[in-house]
């Protein structure tokens, strides 16, 4: 096991490189010019702007910009924001436990939700439930995030009087749960429905009809034995789905007015601001990576065949 987690930490070091390298290329070949932009409408002298390139570092070519950005990053250090001239690191410390809370509260709802939903609509394929669990979430799949949120926005909030339409500046917990709903939407459609085909694909194996055949208890044929080996294709979508809730918080947090990374990433992208979404796309990165390595150890864990050398 350990040489095997050895071996994919090597695997994860030209993923990553590859893959903030094509994001940082792409984020500094946009037009226009962050710097001249922080001036607006008015004159700035171009030795100024020459000057502020050069403290940035932004006069360098861009591999060479990259080799910089990556030497800083094993210090910790994700640069500087060009408006503010703060820290990123530090900018993005403000912003992302708000991010984290939103993304842990969808997180959630999608796998209590979705797997039970789909545990529910497996155990009776072609029933009512059934049919109406795979209508809904073909629902939740059809309707865009943004349509879904604003509905929700409306309905709740401005027709119902349940929730606040926007979420405060102090970002009391209970104001999220309308967020992480909207947020968490889709990807408990797409649990649900992978769940339920793994259940109901499983309740035809031998194994369960042997389990069947020796009497034990239903609820231990389910829990033990007909769960843990249906859940290894949702597990797999779950790891990936964590770093993919963080990025979709981007339109969510739009919405609902929450300042984290997603109205961090589009402030930085209004303002031509590469460094700061290079560095928020980093830490998703490293999310996605580290999921995929736990997901992959959980196998061994939820399939004893499977071993690792």
């Amino acid at each position: 096991m350990g040489r095997y987690v050895a071996r994919r930490l090597l695997q994860m070091i030209p993923v990553f490189i590859g893959s903030t390298l094509l994001i940082f290329m792409m984020m500094y070949a946009l037009p226009g010019d962050p710097v001249r932009a922080l001036a607006g409408e008015q004159h700035v002298d171009q030795a100024q702007i020459d000057s502020l390139k050069q403290q940035l570092g932004l006069d360098k070519p861009i591999l060479m910009q990259y080799v910089i950005y990556l030497g800083n990053l094993l210090q910790g250090d994700f640069g500087t924001q060009i408006a503010s001239q703060r820290p990123i690191a530090e900018v993005i410390a403000d912003a992302y436990p708000v991010t984290i809370q939103l993304t842990f509260f969808a997180f959630t709802f999608t796998v209590v939700a979705g797997i039970t939903l789909g545990v529910l609509a497996g155990l009776k394929p072609e029933s009512l439930r059934d049919r109406g669990l795979l209508l809904l979430t073909l629902l939740l799949i059809s309707v865009p995030s943004f349509v879904l949120g604003r509905l929700s926005q409306y309905f709740f909030a401005f027709e119902l009087g349940i929730v606040e339409p926007n979420v405060s500046l102090q970002e009391n917990w209970n104001e999220l749960l309308l967020p992480a709903s909207v947020l968490a939407a889709l990807s408990l459609a797409y649990v649900a429905r992978l769940t339920r085909t793994s259940v109901a694909e499983n309740l035809r194996s031998d194994y369960i009809r042997t389990a069947v055949a020796k009497g034990l208890p239903r609820r231990r044929i389910v829990t033990v034995h007909l769960m843990r080996n249906s859940m290894i294709p949702v597990v797999t979508f779950l790891g990936a789905d964590l770093g993919t809730l963080m990025s979709g918080a981007v339109v969510t947090e739009g919405i609902f007015n929450v300042k984290g990374i997603g109205s961090l990433v589009f402030e930085a992208l209004r303002r031509r601001e590469g460094a700061t979404v290079v560095g928020v796309v980093t830490l998703i990165v490293l999310v996605y990576l580290i999921c995929s390595l736990l997901v992959d150890l959980l196998y061994a864990v939820l399939d004893p065949r499977i071993r690792y050398a």
